[in-house]
């Protein structure tokens, strides 16, 4: 009995390793191709640079609302670009995974004697290094535009992990349509519902100014949360308790729900192509 345990310990020791470093060679990989084809990255730093410059400064009145949280514009429109950039960081493994798919280069991976969660978790975490490279540009940049925080490093904080949450939701989903139409048919629906999921949220105004059937929708979003999560440290300016567990929970858990379901969607559609 001792010698079975033992060598099942050892067995799922060398699997656990195993999988970790192919993790790493794919995230090795992915970041080897990002150097080599800027092309690739360069649309995830244009996307929330554009969205914040164009956004801020078309709708600057927009602070004069009565009861708008902050008197900066780009404050608020900052979190939005980034959270767009970060969801196409992930959509992009499906553009990515389908590219391997039709040149064949995925079968070889599927053949390697390794887990399948390695061919999820590498590219995962080579998307979540593009974020935060993504994310620290687009600090600057604000910065220079007249964005200010107001919970110092908090604030920083926080519009990163909700940008995190947002790539593992985008790169789960993603993956998972690449694997179901393995072709570029699922391309369409990848960017459709970025851009539905985001703007039926707060992603453009506060949820106080919405009415109709658009404010019903964005109540119940779980992208509202994740928004307000991101914005945490740079609106309300007046309310000091504004960066308080009560209002970034919600952001917290809508990206631990949504990740574990769009990374297991991405999990089961990969056992469809090896079944």
């Amino acid at each position: 009995m001792q010698t079975i345990i033992s060598t099942r310990s050892i067995g799922d020791q060398d699997l656990h390793t195993t999988t970790m470093r192919s993790s790493f060679g794919l995230v090795k990989r992915s970041l080897i191709n990002t150097r080599r084809l800027p092309s690739a990255f360069l649309p995830s730093l244009a996307m929330p640079m554009f969205n914040m410059i164009a956004f801020s400064g078309t709708f600057f009145a927009i602070t004069k609302m009565p009861g708008f949280p902050t008197d900066r514009s780009v404050n608020w429109f900052m979190p939005l670009g980034l959270a767009m950039g970060s969801a196409f960081s992930g959509v992009a493994l499906g553009f990515s995974l389908i590219r391997d798919l039709e040149n064949g280069f995925y079968d070889r991976l599927r053949m390697s004697p390794t887990s399948r969660l390695s061919l999820v978790v590498g590219p995962v975490i080579a998307t979540w290094i593009r974020v935060t490279l993504v994310a620290a540009i687009v600090f600057v940049a604000a910065f220079l535009l007249g964005a200010r925080p107001t919970s110092g490093v908090l604030s920083y904080i926080c519009s990163l992990i909700a940008a995190l949450g947002i790539a593992t939701i985008g790169a789960g989903w993603g993956l998972g349509l690449a694997y179901r139409f393995q072709d570029m048919r699922g391309a369409a629906i990848m960017q459709l519902s970025i851009f539905v999921t985001m703007f039926l949220s707060t992603a453009q105004v506060p949820l106080d100014v919405m009415t109709g059937w658009l404010h019903t929708v964005a109540r119940v979003s779980p992208v509202t949360n994740i928004f307000r999560l991101a914005r945490a440290g740079w609106v309300n300016e007046s309310s000091p308790d504004y960066m308080s567990w009560s209002n970034v929970y919600g952001g917290l858990l809508a990206i631990v729900i949504l990740s574990a379901l769009s990374l297991t969607f991405a999990m089961r559609s990969l056992q469809q192509i090896d079944n």
